[in-house]
């Protein structure tokens, strides 16, 4: 196998086609000082309020961040949030060739209200109604524009209604006929859409909601008959299952492993699916073993949990950990 330093130095060729459900992770800053007499609430005295791009666009940041170029197809509301949105793209020097905006749907927010780095609520403004006819029209248009000149497709399926199963369907079958890789962190509503794609990428939670069975996190023999089952309904060629504390497993490419989470100080877990879904898209383009594609994505996955927030990954340090920890 290449090194590792060899291996991240090819992640700047890739081209990353990632259709899914943007949105704007608002954070509001504040601190505590008083309980609030209308009811028994603290009042958050604001300091700062924050912007940043979330969702698939988050995954676009952390394929930014490894040196890859995101290219995000996906729908925004025509509204103050999606002009916001638009801006956060620019000033990442991010394609916008891939937005829809429509006025049949606001543009998705969640606000984060953090005090004293603790999370006191979050306030979400959303429709998870599935895009229009004459919207997946239109992204399907964009898709099949953008396609050829991608070397991997991301679906980052938020549950939002930008991901409709016809949508799923069409992209799938253009890939396959141009031999483009599909990778898909999915969710509960179009669990059983993702046919024939190249790697799934389920959560403990979301493979027990597909397959409604349950599923022993510490069990391998659990985990491996899960994933044994989602290869087979989904006729799939791999799974990799992120098991929070217990780490990753993977079954592709005739390889089947687990590898145990890294110790690590945990501060946030938002946005660690995004990082992990990244990291094994990009290692998938590169046509990598099993191995190392788990071993990377569950590190960068653990890299990110130690910030407060949704942070993309840091390049750097993924690459010191990585020639640290895991062998090439």
């Amino acid at each position: 196998m290449q090194s590792w330093p060899d291996i991240f130095s090819r992640f700047k060729d890739l081209n990353v086609l990632i259709i899914g459900d943007v949105m704007i992770d608002a954070y509001i800053w504040g601190s505590v000082e008083r309980i609030s007499p209308e009811a028994p609430v603290p009042i958050i005295t604001v300091i700062q309020r924050d912007y940043r791009l979330g969702g698939a666009a988050n995954v676009g940041l952390n394929v930014l961040a490894l040196g890859a170029r995101p290219i995000l197809c996906a729908l925004a509301g025509q509204d103050q949030n999606g002009t916001r949105l638009l801006h956060l793209l620019d000033e990442k020097g991010m394609s916008k060739e891939g937005i829809v905006t429509t006025q049949g749907r606001p543009t998705t927010v969640k606000a984060r209200v953090i005090a004293a780095h603790q999370h006191v609520v979050r306030i979400d403004e959303e429709s998870d109604v599935f895009a229009s006819a004459k919207e997946e029209s239109q992204l399907l248009d964009r898709i099949q524009k953008l396609m050829p000149d991608c070397d991997v497709i991301i679906f980052e399926d938020y549950d939002k209604g930008v991901i409709t199963p016809h949508l799923i369907e069409a992209t799938v079958k253009m890939a396959k006929a141009k031999g483009i890789p599909v990778v898909v962190d999915p969710k509960k509503r179009n669990f059983h859409n993702y046919h024939h794609i190249t790697l799934f990428k389920p959560n403990l939670k979301e493979l027990r909601e597909g397959l409604k069975i349950d599923i022993d996190g510490n069990d391998p023999h659990s985990v491996d008959h899960a994933v044994e089952l989602a290869k087979e309904k989904l006729d799939v060629d791999g799974v990799m299952l992120t098991l929070s504390e217990h780490g990753i497993f993977i079954d592709y490419q005739h390889q089947k492993l687990q590898l145990p989470a890294h110790k690590r100080e945990i501060a946030d877990v938002s946005g660690a699916g995004d990082t992990v879904i990244s990291i094994a898209a990009l290692c998938v383009a590169l046509h990598l073993d099993a191995e190392s594609i788990a071993a990377l994505s569950n590190l960068g996955g653990g890299l990110v949990c130690q910030h407060v927030g949704v942070v993309p990954i840091d390049r750097e340090q993924l690459l010191r950990e990585a020639i640290d920890l895991v062998p090439a």
